[in-house]
């Protein structure tokens, strides 16, 4: 096998390892997993904020005021991707109504 063939069923090994990926990343596809990778990130950030803010409180470096800022600006970034990947989910299926024959069951 030459070195071109062998570059080639790497490429090929790869692209194949990624389909599942690439499908993943379709819209409308898995998006209760994308939500909650939103979710993590914006935790984060508000974390993030939080921290900055209290230090700005206490030390008045703008650095750390701007820091602030941007990372509430990107919790709000990350709570309308949230929003989005959860409308996108299907609408859960409505629960059976309660069956008669079981009201005297106690």
């Amino acid at each position: 096998m030459t070195s071109a063939e062998r570059a080639a069923a790497c490429r090929e090994h790869v692209v194949g390892a990624f389909d599942p990926v690439s499908e993943m990343l379709d819209a409308g596809r898995c998006e209760p997993l994308k939500a909650a990778v939103h979710g993590v990130l914006f935790v984060t950030m508000a974390v993030c904020a939080a921290y900055n803010a209290a230090a700005w409180v206490k030390r008045r470096q703008a650095h750390l005021a701007i820091n602030a800022v941007i990372y509430s600006a990107a919790v709000c970034w990350e709570r309308c991707h949230i929003a989005h990947h959860l409308a996108a989910c299907p609408a859960p299926e409505p629960m059976a109504p309660p069956r008669d024959d079981l009201i005297d069951a106690a």
